[in-house]
This record gives C-alpha cells, structure tokens and sequence, in this order.
C-alpha cells in the first residue's frame, strides 16, 4: 500500500531502546548530544523576538514565489556585511528550511534515480531527503590526518554518467572540517568537465572554532552552485523555519537555474508571509547569540581536550568548526556497545559514530554546546568511566 520510498527501517536500535529504558525509568544522563539551541541555556532578547510579529503587514498575503524582497534584502547584506561578499537578492530563494531547499535543488537538477555524491562521515538526514526525492546517493569520503581533506579518488570513483552534483558540507557535521580553497578549484575543474553542479550546505559557517570569519561559497562562480543556509544556525532560531538557497556560478547556467527554481517555489508557495515581513528583525539576532555560542563552544572545547590529552585509549580529532567533537576510542567494543556503556554506567549520552557513517566502529561525537556546566560534568564521568 505504500511507496518504497518509504520502505525504511523502522525499529529502533539497541541505542534508543537503552535510553527509552534509562527514562522509562525516571533516569535522566547528562546530555552530550543537545544541538537544539533553544534547549541549552542561551539568552535569547525575547521582547525583541516577540516585537517583530507586531506588524499590521501580516494580515495581507503578497505571494512572491523566491520570498519578500525585504527578506532577500536582508540575506545579501549578511553576506556583505559578515563576509564580504556580494550577492544580488534576485539570486537568493527562500524556503521553510535547509531540507526543503535540499529538495528544491535535487528536483533541479536530478531526474529519477540520477546521482548525487555526498560526503561520509555526515549527517545522516542525507539518506531520506535522497530517498523521497527519488535520487540516489554516492558517498565520498573524507580521510583523517591532523586534519580532514576529501579523498578525490572515492570523488572520482563514485561518478558516473548519472552523477549530476556534489555536495559538501563546509564545515562537515560533525567533524568540523571546512572545505579548503585547494578542493574548491580541483571540484570546480571536475564540474566543469563532467557538467555537474556544487550544492554547499554552510548552516555552520559562522561557527569558527578559532573565531576567524571563513569563506562562504557564495562567492564561487566558476561552477553552478546553491548555497543554502538559514536561521536555524545562524541565529539559533530554528522554530522560525526561514532558510534560503543562493544561486552563483557562470550566468550561461546560473539563470536556467534561477528560472527554472523560482517555478519550482512558486509551486508550493511554503514559506509564510509573518516569518518574512519579521525576519529582519529575527536575523538581527545573531549578533548577540552567535557570540555566546561560540564563548561557549571554545570553553567546552579547551576543557574536552584538557580531560583526554594525557589518555592514550582515546583521541580528540582536530576540529575546525561546527557544533561537535570527534572522539576516536581504542578498544575492542563497537562504538554503540561503548554509548550504552557511557549511558548506563555512567549516565552521559554521547553519540556513536556509526549514526554518522564514520569509516571504522571507534568514534563518539559530542555537542560542544551543551550548557558548559553539564558538559565538563559530563565529560569528567565519561573519562573516568573509560580509565575504569
């Protein structure tokens, strides 16, 4: 009755049942794993927030199918003003989120069963947004060596006539890893050679672990390619579902695309006419949240790599940005028999690095902003649970 689209597993794994256990329980471990900003103790300006829905505006509907002016307005100035970048609003499309946005540039670019390479390890929504786009996913990898760098012979291996883009995370979640300017131009070579297009996911950008800006791809026009990013991240405002897809690359392809997007988003018409007239505002908040997340993250990152630096059973990989840390654990247990372990014995969530296609069983994956109390608790049970 059902479309195979949808023919996921559905059971939950052992991971998820030892936890729905542990609070079937009443039993509540120090949460590692918290990536929802406004559950980690950040001081949000609520009058601020709140005043931007004060707007006579929002009881008038002005479709506009790549979103209000306005809002694209504000968009390109972030990317002035932050990164010195410009952009023409016209090459910006809104949407509710980054999923959506993915779904927009997969039904751009690919038809059934066409190709998309993606990186592993990554985020781990790639496998549905892929499966109910009906586009099927290539993974490339990225190796570790006091750093990551993406392997171009997997890149090369994976592409086939069908291949019709390459994603990239910059920074990779979770390892942090910012694409280097070397793998832009080598990736820009191959999309011009095998006619494919660069899809960059930069929800992270801003997330500098040393606090130095980073290049956005918006400024890469030497292959068609879709930035996307959004509120959720940049002004850790997730439930205000404002997101948006840049379009750069040579005008030749860049507005086929920009044409054929905006039919595409003048289909669904999704994003609401309130969120847009109010984020201005909304977007403003970045200034104050994205200081506090980073303060945050550094302070638990200098402490997480102060806790593990004399142990030789584990290793902290090199981050560069992003939300997470990386752990690599010596041991001959897998990493979801260790997270349970951590969870049962010594009440802390961690994830294991098997949910995000890490290349061998020994890895456990942080969230660097968790509130800073609980973190360095956390992390202090973690250690002495595996020195036990």
């Amino acid at each position: 009755m059902f479309s195979q689209r949808t023919n996921w597993k559905l059971t939950p794994n052992k991971y998820t049942q030892a936890l729905e256990e542990m609070r079937a329980g009443r039993e509540h471990p120090l949460d590692l794993t918290v990536s929802n900003p406004t559950e980690c103790g950040l001081k949000y300006d609520s009058a601020a927030i709140l005043h931007a829905f004060q707007n006579e505006r929002f009881l008038s509907y002005e479709p506009e199918a790549k979103g209000l002016l306005a809002a694209r307005e504000e968009v390109a100035l972030y990317y002035h003003q932050q990164h010195g970048e410009i952009v023409d609003p016209e090459a910006f499309v809104l949407t509710t989120s980054t999923s959506e946005a993915y779904s927009y540039v997969f039904r751009l670019l690919c038809n059934p069963h066409d190709e998309v390479l993606v990186p592993k390890p990554s985020y781990p929504l790639f496998d549905f947004l892929g499966d109910l786009q009906d586009v099927s996913l290539t993974p490339y990898m990225l190796r570790y060596a006091h750093g990551w760098f993406i392997d171009f012979e997997s890149v090369l291996r994976g592409i086939t006539p069908r291949t019709k883009a390459v994603l990239l995370v910059h920074p990779n979640n979770p390892t942090g890893s910012y694409v280097k300017e070397e793998e832009i131009r080598r990736l820009n070579e191959l999309c011009h050679e095998r006619q494919m297009a660069l899809i960059v996911d930069e929800v992270f950008l801003d997330y500098s672990l040393n606090g130095q800006p980073r290049k956005s791809s918006v400024a890469n026009r030497d292959a068609l390619t879709f930035t996307l990013s959004g509120l959720s991240k940049i002004a850790a405002l997730p439930q205000m579902k404002v997101a948006w897809i840049a379009m750069t690359g040579p005008e030749s392809l860049r507005r086929p695309a920009q044409e054929r997007l905006e039919i595409i988003a003048d289909t669904y018409l999704s994003l609401s006419s309130p969120v847009q007239w109010a984020f201005p505002e909304l977007f403003a908040q970045r200034r104050t949240m994205q200081p506090q997340i980073l303060d945050r993250m550094q302070e638990n990152w200098v402490y997480l790599k102060s806790r593990v630096s004399e142990m030789t059973a584990i290793r902290l990989l090199d981050t560069e940005g992003g939300w997470y840390a990386v752990l690599q654990v010596a041991g001959d247990r897998s990493d979801e028999q260790l997270a349970i372990e951590l969870m049962q014995n010594a009440h802390v969530l961690v994830h294991p690095g098997h949910f995000y296609d890490f290349p061998s069983d020994d890895y456990l994956v942080l969230s660097l902003i968790t509130p800073i109390g609980h973190f360095k608790q956390g992390v202090a049970r973690l250690v002495g649970q595996l020195q036990a």
